[in-house]
């Protein structure tokens, strides 16, 4: 059947990403019970939030005591992008019922986005919503697995090991797979320079900051760069 084929072929595809997604999946386990969650909170905080880098930001907001309103607005601030993808998926999407697209959007992840992309738009034989189905799959499962085995073996992994460092290792990790144009590069020498000066802030609130201003950067330059495309 066709479906088996696409679903089959997005799974593939996401294949060479997962050696990215399951150490990072594991660094958010072990972090998660590093602060004090239990393995069962950790795992259901896995399943229900599914979004790493919001995740790892929540846990160290919840290690340095912020509020939660503080913790709700950094993990808004930090997913915002998948409004966006959720906009750019929706065209490819849109005969679907209204449960199968919000199957769908759980499943939603920048690894997933960036695969069924980059096949979308040039390949007009394939059944869309089965390839994104695929590899969001795909990627859902192996983060799943990974996170449970982290947040199983947080507790015997001596503290001398400074996973600390997990988190900024993680987040330069991700960030240097993104910084493909002006836009991103700019969006990420803002937020950086505003986090580094924005130290002091209390509860942790320069990352709300930077995460604002970065952002903002990186869409002004970008539709600068558009409204002069326009012009020409």
């Amino acid at each position: 059947m066709r479906f088996n084929q696409d679903f089959y072929a997005g799974a593939r595809a996401a294949l060479p990403i997962l050696l990215g997604v399951v150490p990072f999946a594991m660094i958010s386990g072990v972090a998660a019970v590093s602060i004090g969650l239990t393995p069962f909170e950790a795992i259901g905080m896995s399943f229900i939030v599914f979004a790493g880098a919001s995740q790892l930001v929540v846990f160290q907001l919840m290690s340095a005591g912020s509020p939660w309103v503080i913790m709700l607005l950094t993990a808004l601030v930090i997913n915002l992008r998948f409004t966006m993808y959720s906009a750019t998926l929706a065209p490819f999407l849109q005969r679907l019922q209204t449960w199968q697209k919000a199957l769908l959007a759980y499943m939603l992840s920048d690894q997933a986005f960036g695969v069924s992309m980059g096949q979308f738009a040039p390949n007009e034989t394939i059944s869309r919503r089965w390839f994104y189905f695929g590899a969001a799959f795909t990627v859902w499962a192996a983060w799943q697995v990974s996170a449970i085995s982290g947040a199983m073996l947080g507790k015997l992994i001596p503290d001398s090991w400074g996973l600390e460092f997990a988190f900024p290792l993680s987040f330069m990790a991700l960030m240097f797979g993104t910084l493909r144009d002006r836009p991103s590069v700019t969006a990420a020498i803002t937020g950086g320079v505003t986090a580094i000066l924005a130290k002091g802030l209390p509860y942790n609130l320069g990352l709300v900051l930077a995460s604002l201003l970065g952002i903002s950067a990186g869409v002004l330059l970008e539709t600068f760069q558009n409204w002069q495309e326009a012009r020409s």
